[in-house]
């Protein structure tokens, strides 16, 4: 007989492959290989190498996705066969571990290669935190978030570089720029941009009240020069001031530090990080390219969410996620309603069951 434990785990693993059979839609997978098939049969097509590469390349990672899809539904019916006998021959029942064991690494391995499957999700993440309204203690607020994601990228082995650091006058940030540096950094965190609301006990307030506070997060890729995105001069202003405080590893006695604003649209990017203004240039102009890419993909997503009637979800504006430490302690997410009662974990950078509701909640919307 199987342990209970077991069937409740058999149970969320073939929950959990459902919803990737929703999301990963082999039939479509299918029809589009064929569809590329046909062209790369075409007498013209090998005329334009680097085309008939991309199109090559393709087809064959569309191939290989459908090859482990298909692995993966067979060590399900193994694992079927395998409760089915143990009913009857008990030493069944430690192959069916060896499987269940072998299902779990599987699907971990295809929900995330499925999931990161995005144009730039590969790339490196550049992450951005504002404070809202609240002065001391919203600055605060906007600290603990970024020693947050500080600390879950050091426990996912990631290098973390502070582009840009503007401290409070009492206590937190008034602004803070970090490059995560690392596979699919930027595929785990692009969806953690939005507002984060905190409701503590204030260690402000002398009279210990409590306080709700604001604080934004942007992310955007590391990318290549191969986006066409028209930046003009003419659209820019350009200032330099003296790096220091936490952004800069030192006090400069020239202006190196660069704040780019882009008049057009009001994006304000600054970096501090190296001793060149110039090289703080070309960093900044990097993430405001970057930025100014991912606006234009998010006007395509909330149109797509308009139709479908969804764009209160999908807003960038609106709050996505609540930390209560005070009355009761919580972490809820609004968009996929994911929620954990260790807020304290969280804090300190356990945000990965997150990212993961996350990532499978837009895949199935997009």
């Amino acid at each position: 007989m199987i342990e209970y434990e077991v069937k409740v785990k058999i149970d969320e693993l073939k929950e959990k492959f459902e919803d990737l059979k929703k999301v990963f839609n082999s039939e479509e997978k299918e029809k589009e290989v064929k569809e590329l098939e046909k062209i790369m049969s075409e007498p013209e097509f090998w005329s334009d190498p680097e085309n008939a590469q991309k199109v090559s390349k393709k087809a064959q990672n569309l191939k290989d996705e459908i090859e482990d899809f298909k692995k993966l539904e067979n060590i399900f019916e193994d694992l079927d066969v395998a409760i089915e006998l143990s009913e009857e021959d008990t030493t069944i029942l430690e192959q069916v571990d060896e499987i269940l064991k072998k299902i779990q690494k599987k699907v971990n391995e295809f929900q995330l290669k499925m999931l990161l499957s995005g144009k730039y999700d590969y790339a490196n993440a550049f992450l951005t935190i504002h404070p809202g309204a609240g002065g001391t203690e919203s600055q605060d607020w906007a600290s603990m978030l970024l020693r947050m994601y500080i600390r879950w990228a050091e426990k996912n082995g990631y290098e973390v570089e502070i582009l840009d650091c503007q401290e409070g006058e009492e206590a937190g940030i008034k602004s803070a720029t970090i490059k995560i540096k690392g596979l699919y950094a930027y595929g785990k965190l692009k969806y953690e941009k939005g507002v984060h609301r905190l409701v503590r006990i204030s260690p402000f307030d002398a009279n210990g009240r409590r306080h709700t506070s604001f604080a934004s997060v942007s992310v955007v890729p590391e990318i290549e020069d191969d986006i066409e995105i028209e930046i003009r001069p003419e659209d820019l202003r350009i200032d330099t001031y003296r790096a220091g405080g936490a952004g800069g590893q030192h006090v400069n006695k020239t202006d190196s530090a660069v704040r780019i604003t882009h008049l057009p649209t009001g994006i304000v990017v600054a970096v501090q990080s190296e001793r060149s203004q110039h090289q703080n240039k070309a960093n900044a102009l990097k993430i405001l390219k970057a930025r100014l890419y991912e606006l234009e993909q998010q006007k395509k997503l909330e149109e797509k969410m308009k139709l479908m009637g969804e764009v209160k979800d999908i807003s960038w504006g609106n709050q996505i996620r609540s930390y209560v430490l005070y009355p009761y302690t919580l972490v809820k997410d609004h968009r996929t309603n994911y929620e954990m009662s260790n807020a304290e974990a969280v804090l300190d950078g356990n945000i990965d069951d997150f990212i993961e509701a996350e990532l499978l909640y837009f895949a199935k919307i997009q």
